[in-house]
């Protein structure tokens, strides 16, 4: 834990825990994300934004699109906006889609955090700070420890392409590979997926290293591999955790996972947005959760927060 976490958990020790995350006398707060309900990555987000929220007494109002969709995405912030709300928070997923209505919050005096994607843009909308991890970066250091591990030619997975902070991290890994990697774009259907990865590697025979931007993608990959008797035949590879996840880790059905601690994106922007509300407080700069490597050797530290929706 960083420091930066225990004093926050230390100032909101004597704050008696209430049940839910609606509150009527304190402050309200609107998350909205990209997050799809079939990824188990916001549920950990979500989680976290709503145990801050108990912790301070604040109404906490989580909303997102049931499908990959900005349209509905940007509609959802500015009904949030409209509703004027103590503070925002957002996956800065589109600069082109959102950037317009994040700035009509900040323009409204609505402090906006952002998380998860977009923090090299969203600072040119008004936003406050962003709570998450470099993409590009963490995606260019999953290439470079693939190429360690005797990988020439890699692949990168995007099941969502068009989403900022997803084609960053493909950028990152073909950067990290010297351009001798490929994106393979796919849709959120695990069938779709699992067949699309198949497919490329039947045809693509010199690929050594396999790349999932998250877990939709890679337990649909995981199957694959079992079924095909292949998960010793590639380094694999995939952004963020899950049950199914740690499990591959701890079984070496994966190589590594990258985490970025999704749980501190939800938790610290609904305590630094309250801090902000009551005391005009706010850290100085973005606030990096990751990036972070789980491998086998240290997946089954990680599996019983798994289990309790923190990690």
């Amino acid at each position: 834990m960083t420091r930066l976490s225990q004093w926050l958990l230390a100032s909101t020790a004597t704050v008696a825990l209430m049940s839910g995350s609606v509150h009527a006398d304190g402050n309200r707060f609107v998350m909205v994300t990209h997050g799809v309900p079939s990824d188990p990555f916001w549920s950990v987000v979500k989680n976290g934004a709503e145990a801050a929220a108990d912790q301070i007494g604040a109404t906490l109002e989580y909303r997102a699109p049931s499908t990959f969709d900005m349209a509905k995405m940007q509609q959802l912030i500015e009904a949030a906006v409209a509703s004027d709300p103590d503070g925002l928070i957002v996956s800065f997923t589109d600069e082109d889609a959102l950037g317009g209505v994040v700035q009509k919050a900040a323009d409204n005096g609505i402090p906006v955090i952002t998380i998860n994607s977009g923090g090299d843009v969203a600072g040119k909308y008004g936003t406050r700070l962003h709570i998450g991890q470099s993409e590009y970066e963490a995606g260019k250091q999953a290439a470079e420890r693939m190429r360690e591990m005797g990988v020439e030619k890699g692949l990168c997975v995007n099941h969502e392409q068009g989403n900022q902070g997803l084609d960053q991290r493909c950028d990152g890994f073909i950067a990290g590979f010297d351009g001798n990697a490929e994106q393979l774009a796919t849709t959120h259907d695990p069938v779709e997926i699992r067949n699309a990865i198949v497919a490329y590697l039947n045809q693509n025979g010199d690929v050594g290293g396999i790349l999932t931007l998250g877990t939709l993608a890679a337990e649909p990959l995981v199957r694959a591999m079992r079924e095909q008797g292949a998960t010793d035949m590639f380094t694999l590879g995939t952004f963020d955790l899950s049950p199914s996840i740690l499990e591959a880790l701890e079984q070496g059905e994966l190589d590594f996972a990258i985490d970025q601690q999704q749980y501190l994106q939800g938790y610290l922007p609904v305590m630094f947005l309250d801090q902000y509300a009551k005391n005009g407080l706010l850290p100085a700069g973005d606030v990096p959760t990751g990036p972070g490597f789980v491998t086998q050797e240290n997946a089954a530290q990680v599996i019983e927060l798994s289990k309790q929706g923190i990690r």
